[in-house]
């Protein structure tokens, strides 16, 4: 990736310019940033020894009066879905390219906590997280959705937070935080007193898998459904241009991605703020992707999507795209829907299976539902239960219903947790009950290599259908597109025998490199570090020849 590190005090004439005895004290300067809470400065107090010394002392956090690139280390977690991972990609594109070292958690000297808070589990996780890293010395830096939608939670108090809309900044929320300051950035960004989408889409990025680029179309939706907390943090839809979308797809092929993952808090409502639609931006893509190269369209509520199922049933047939959407319905019932305000009916959600699996051959349709909801009744749940039944959906994603603090849902009167346990199993076990790849065993597929199973034992690839095939790991099978035969299959997969000999493997990347196991899992990013280590460590350098100059001048 070619990046230019750019930075400041290019234009100083004369090294005497650098440091000047006229210069602002360290709190004036950051007496203008109300961001910033600068670290205030305690004396040490001297206790007399008791019995209770001898318990093990917590680690105390370093803390850097400046900070050379190079010479800390950032750990970077994240929680959530696919516009989660893009923003952590970036702060971690951002961090390496200015020269820090992006490691495991025991090494860091920083832990950048990226958040989720659509479910209670997975902030309680991040909640324990933090505690952990406080517990072990380090400087913790707080992001995306939960912070952004509390910010107020007691256990974020003290902490530095980079909002969902501020993750260009994040180099400067680092920094800072291991000086020991404390910096908030939580603004929306405008842009001539518009608000837009987030962060430029041509920042550094450093991929956790580099075959696969996640760009966000936009953020936000125009949605109110009443149990959703992600609308408090993403705020209303704001989408990308179309141009700055098509030129950051095209900057990851040249990188060597070889799949595009859309994403969004709905893509289907992607250009209505902006006079554009998702049919037109996916026809715009198409154009840019090179052969053997794939897209995958991210999730879209039913509301948005059905006025464009024509287009979309074209785009989704193009031989470049993969034949897959996620639709999350969340309930069978209409009653529930209207009382979650999804803004649509059963009978409309059915429109858009039926219309595009008519239009779509090998269409995979995934959705989502909420078992629990305040008001759902034995005959609500009934009607969810025919839906999954009538429709056997490959992937459903089953989660039982979370007041989220601050949502119209959490008011309501809940069920019995008994009861949603019982309606979940019920829900499960029925999804349990088929094999959707049952009898593919000696079919043929071309495939795209592009992933490492969870087990670590195999490639995983995915036909035109997006249905996840397993393969023998053999060397150079990543970032290739082979012909496979099924052997085997199971509820989430299939089993498969490469059937062209290696040199009948295409590359689907544009500069033919070879893809190894190793490069899934080293930084892309270190390769701008030395540079970055130069010239930190050269302005230490002038900076103690001047005080020397200094001292021997008195």
């Amino acid at each position: 990736m070619g990046l230019e590190v750019d930075l400041p005090g290019n234009d100083i004439d004369d090294i005497e310019d650098l440091i000047s005895s006229d210069d602002i004290k360290p709190r004036e300067r950051y007496e203008n940033k109300k961001s910033v809470t600068v670290r205030a400065k305690r004396r040490a107090q001297i206790k007399p020894a008791s019995d209770n010394d001898e318990k093990t002392p917590q680690p105390q956090k370093t803390i850097y009066e400046s900070v050379i690139p190079g010479t800390q280390k950032v750990y970077v977690k994240t929680w959530g879905c696919a516009h989660n991972n893009s923003d952590s990609e970036y702060m971690a594109g951002q961090l390496a390219a200015y020269g820090y070292n992006l490691s495991g958690k025991d090494d860091a000297d920083l832990w950048l906590l990226n958040s989720c808070t659509v479910k209670n589990p997975s902030e309680d996780t991040f909640r324990n997280e933090i505690e952990s890293g406080m517990r072990s010395g380090k400087h913790v830096v707080v992001a995306g959705c939960v912070p952004q939608g509390a910010p107020k939670a007691d256990y974020l108090r003290g902490l530095s937070v980079i909002g969902v809309q501020q993750i260009d900044r994040v180099v400067e929320v680092v920094e800072e935080t291991l000086k020991g300051h404390s910096v908030r950035l939580l603004q929306n960004r405008k842009v001539h007193g518009r608000r837009v989408a987030g962060a430029p889409l041509s920042l550094p990025k450093v991929r956790k898998n580099p075959l696969i680029e996640i760009i966000s179309i936009n953020s936000g939706c125009l949605n109110q459904c009443t149990y959703c907390k992600t609308k408090h943090a993403r705020g209303d839809l704001a989408s990308y241009p179309p141009a700055e979308i098509v030129e950051r797809a095209r900057q990851s092929f040249d990188e060597g991605c070889c799949e595009i993952w859309l994403t969004s808090e709905d893509t289907g409502a992607y250009g209505r703020d902006i006079g554009s639609s998702l049919p037109e931006l996916l026809w715009q893509l198409v154009e840019v992707i090179p052969e053997n190269c794939m897209l995958r369209v991210g999730m879209t509520n039913p509301p948005y999507i059905l006025e464009h199922l024509e287009e979309v049933a074209k785009v989704l047939q193009h031989p470049r795209v993969y034949a897959f959407l996620h639709v999350p319905v969340q309930s069978g019932s209409d009653s529930v829907l209207g009382e979650m305000k999804r803004e649509y009916c059963r009978k409309d959600f059915e429109h858009v299976v039926d219309f595009l699996r008519a239009r779509v051959p090998g269409l995979t349709i995934a959705t989502d539902i909420i078992c629990g909801f305040p008001t759902e009744t034995e005959e609500d749940f009934e009607e969810t239960m025919t839906l999954c039944a009538k429709h056997r959906f490959p992937s459903l994603f089953i989660n039982q219903f979370f007041p989220r603090p601050g949502t119209p849902a959490a008011k309501m009167e809940r069920i019995p947790a008994n009861l949603v346990k019982k309606r979940t199993k019920r829900l499960t076990d029925l999804f349990y009950s088929y094999e959707p790849y049952a009898g593919r065993e000696g079919q043929v597929y071309e495939v795209l290599v592009t992933e490492i199973s969870h087990d670590k034992q195999h490639y995983v690839g995915h036909n035109k259908s997006y249905e996840q095939v397993l393969l023998p790991m053999r060397d150079n099978l990543l970032g290739t597109r082979v012909r496979v035969r099924i052997t085997s299959t199971s509820k989430f997969s299939m089993m498969a025998e490469i059937l062209d000999e290696e040199r009948d493997w295409t590359r689907c990347d544009n500069n033919n490199k070879a893809v190894t196991t190793e490069c899934l899992t080293q930084s892309r990013g270190q390769r701008f570090m030395g540079i970055a280590l130069v010239v930190g460590a050269l302005a230490f350098l002038l900076h103690l020849l001047l005080k020397f100059v200094s001292s021997q001048s008195k």
